[in-house]
């Protein structure tokens, strides 16, 4: 699906670093465009103030699950379905589905109302970058605070304080079962050996200190071996969430029983720090290492700059981490002063949340309405935060670019736009949208299409409107 045309900087800036133009005027300074965005993004929108209580809901549902287990002995007994539990159960899964739906909706309608879009963006970078998975309920529960309470909050911070929030979430501690993880020589496990289930056992559990190490930080091939995923994973032990018996019922909580005592070696160093010290101090330090400096500088070469990420940017992006202390806004502004990112050939094809959201933007829509975004993404073959493993969505053109992907996005546009009737003139809009880029070739199919609704799905799946 080629495209010859050049891009102008106004549409580089509004679709490649922001997320798709408005019918609005074009900025004349598109750099400062961008630069002014600092100010004005607003990490608490109303939709995400407005979710409920992802901790409460899943604390409260696990007491009633074990009043009932109690109270209903026959629920335990294989083959016997106790009514009242099996009704509890299929409530809290309403519950739970609904949360994700209005977390969905609220991120869809952050990413339309925006004053920030390129700050927004970089909200679904960091969201992908330290993705967790809505595969099960507790997690589909706290999706939505993750995203808010974890990136949003933290998206114009410093890259180690964005790492702690999310490495102490409820979501991510549960995606990655770092909740399960016992230290073997704990007091917690050596009380497990004296009595007790042997079956029901919980030992050490490496996701989450791999994950950290692999794709969070240092990167996969940058010098770690196994014992130091396994002796951070000892360090981490009792990073939990707290359930009804603590004082934080669904939020971070550190059992000291749990935790492996005595000092850790990681990557050369060792922590003598006691309890949740100890892993933080290994964190922060993995958050400032020279690989991590180069993993996050290729991820963001790559999403803004192509598939292959150019060694140089890689390079001077790597540098300013290091220098400015993993700053993100001096990044950001640093990837905004990176000439790569402005070369006037497309260079990214849209991925379905991006594409969906430019699509809306386009067409002048502020607010999702009766649009249900969860199921459009997962229509078009990206639900909202379920990617299919801790690696997050691929950030490649040849992940979303097959035959049966790009029909799935002309049926929808087709749906879009046949409200829409003579309400909009394709013609005048599709020069908006590409500023000073747009493909005679594309402008003349847009011409030529047999009605106002059928120009407006053919602009919105035309190859310039697919990438960026």
């Amino acid at each position: 699906m080629p495209v010859s045309h050049a891009l102008s900087p106004q549409a580089i800036a509004l679709n490649r670093f922001g997320l798709g133009a408005s019918p609005g005027a074009a900025p004349d300074n598109p750099r400062g465009w961008l630069l002014d965005q600092f100010a004005r993004f607003e990490p608490r929108s109303a939709g995400f103030a407005a979710l409920p209580d992802a901790g409460a809901m899943v604390t409260a549902y696990q007491a009633e699950r074990r009043m009932e287990r109690q109270n209903q002995p026959a629920a335990n007994t294989p083959g016997v379905k106790d009514p009242a539990l099996l009704a509890a159960r299929q409530d809290y899964g309403q519950q739970v589905q609904a949360l994700y739906r209005a977390a969905v909706q609220a991120r869809s309608d952050a990413a339309l109302q925006t004053q920030a879009p390129f700050i927004e963006r970089m909200v679904h970078f960091w969201s992908n970058h330290f993705c967790v998975s809505v595969d099960n309920q507790p997690v589909t529960a706290y999706a939505g605070s993750f995203e808010r309470d974890a990136i949003r909050t933290h998206v114009l911070g410093r890259f180690e304080d964005m790492a702690m929030a999310v490495e102490h979430h409820p979501a991510m501690l549960i995606y990655l079962n770092q909740n399960q993880s016992i230290g073997p020589g704990s007091m917690a496990a050596q009380r497990s050996r004296l009595g007790g289930d042997p079956a029901r056992r919980r030992g050490l559990n490496e996701n989450l200190a791999r994950e950290i190490m692999e794709l969070h930080t240092l990167g996969v091939r940058s010098g770690y071996t196994q014992a130091d995923v396994t002796e951070f994973a000892r360090a981490l032990t009792g990073w939990t969430v707290g359930g009804q018996d603590s004082d934080r019922p669904g939020n971070f909580l550190f059992r000291d029983r749990q935790h492996e005592p005595g000092a850790r070696r990681i990557l050369g160093k060792t922590y003598h720090q006691e309890g949740e010290h100890q892993a933080r101090a290994a964190l922060a330090d993995f958050t400032h290492a020279p690989a991590t400096a180069t993993h996050i500088a290729t991820k963001l070469a790559r999403h803004f700059a192509g598939d292959t990420p150019p060694p140089a940017m890689v390079a001077r992006l790597a540098g300013v981490f290091t220098s400015s202390g993993g700053d993100l806004p001096t990044l950001y502004k640093a990837l905004i002063d990176s000439p790569e990112a402005w070369l006037p050939q497309p260079l990214k094809f849209k991925t379905p949340w991006e594409w969906t959201i430019s699509a809306l933007r386009g067409l002048g829509r502020g607010e999702t309405g009766a649009i249900q975004m969860a199921a459009v993404q997962r229509q078009l073959g990206q639900p909202v935060w379920k990617p299919g493993s801790p690696a997050g969505w691929d950030d490649v053109s040849a992940s979303w670019i097959a035959p049966d992907a790009l029909m799935r996005r002309v049926e929808f546009a087709q749906r879009l736009v046949s409200p829409l009737g003579d309400q909009i003139d394709a013609r005048a809009l599709a020069p908006r949208l590409l500023p000073a880029s747009l493909d005679p070739a594309t402008a003349g199919q847009v011409a030529m299409a047999e009605s106002p609704a059928s120009a407006l799905a053919l602009l919105l799946v035309s190859p310039d409107f697919l990438r960026r």
